[in-house]
């Protein structure tokens, strides 16, 4: 996970992930906090890499690609996600998957703010009808993904990266699944300006499919 000033909720968010996986999972926070976040996360076991803020790809990036489990899991570290879906994430990657999804939209995603989720459910229309494929959410923060996947390609965007790390998969055929997840109320206040990042999302998840239709 990418870290940026998230003290109120990152031992709540690594005390649910080490409950759920009995102590096994490896942790790496990509850090750019001027708070306590890190000093909280090392404390609590977790590889804390630390990064001058360069914004959400930058720090996303290079958590994804600094573990070297089969298996890589993204989370924001704010407490919206469900850590107690993490055993069904893995199962369908034992299934077969490449990528496992996590779909805030479908369910309603009740404690989303209500520009947020038209947000998210417009940028899946967009990216559904480039693609030509149906998705439900392109910018959860909840996935689990094959490791070799992450080196395999090359990812460019920075705010829209979430975006990007299911669209070029699901592009270049990989085996995608996205499955129905609660979504609660963010613990601290959100750093994103919705309608800047909008932009931006909306922009990368055009330049992306493009560049995959072209390829």
């Amino acid at each position: 996970m990418g870290t940026y000033n998230e003290e109120q909720a990152i031992g709540p968010v690594l005390a649910d992930i080490d409950r759920v996986t009995d102590g096994r999972a490896e942790v790496v926070c990509v850090d750019g906090s001027d708070d306590r976040t890190p000093e909280i996360a090392r404390k609590m076991g977790a590889t804390v890499i630390e990064q001058e803020p360069q914004g959400y790809g930058v720090a996303v990036r290079e958590a994804v690609l600094t573990p070297d489990r089969p298996v890589v899991v993204t989370t924001d570290c704010d407490d919206t996600y469900p850590m107690e879906m993490l055993p069904e994430f893995l199962e369908r990657i034992n299934e077969g998957y490449d990528v496992v999804s996590g779909d805030r939209i479908s369910p309603g995603a009740a404690a989303m703010p209500t520009l947020n989720r038209y947000g998210n459910a417009a940028f899946a229309l967009i990216a559904s009808l480039l693609m030509g494929r149906r998705v439900h959410d392109t910018t959860t923060g909840m996935r689990a993904y094959r490791r070799e996947l992450l080196h395999d390609i090359e990812w460019t965007e920075n705010t829209g990266l979430s975006a990007e790390l299911l669209v070029r998969p699901l592009m270049r055929d990989y085996r995608i699944t996205e499955v129905p997840i609660p979504y609660r109320e963010r613990a601290g206040e959100t750093k994103l300006d919705p309608f800047r990042g909008g932009a931006e999302i909306a922009a990368s998840i055009v330049t992306v499919c493009l560049e995959e239709r072209l390829r």
